[in-house]
């Protein structure tokens, strides 16, 4: 599984992968984490607010930090 962390290095953008590292470890899954800091790249998956969740290049979440049982719903 690739998830992708959207943002430019904010600190919602941290929590947001600090959380669905948290939800990753939990759940037991094997997740490959890659930060997209380039703007072009951001615009390419039509997100217009950070930070956003990608999972296997599908948008889960953009614009807030779900909690970490949301995370783990979006990646079940």
């Amino acid at each position: 599984m690739k998830i992708e962390i959207l943002g430019m290095g904010c600190t919602k953008c941290n929590t947001l992968e600090d959380t669905a590292k948290q939800a990753v470890k939990e759940l037991n899954i094997d997740a490959e984490f890659v930060k997209v800091k380039d703007i072009k790249e951001i615009m390419k998956y039509g997100v217009m607010t950070t930070p956003a969740l990608v999972v296997d290049g599908v948008v889960k979440v953009s614009g807030k930090v779900p909690s970490k049982d949301e995370i783990k719903a979006m990646l079940q």
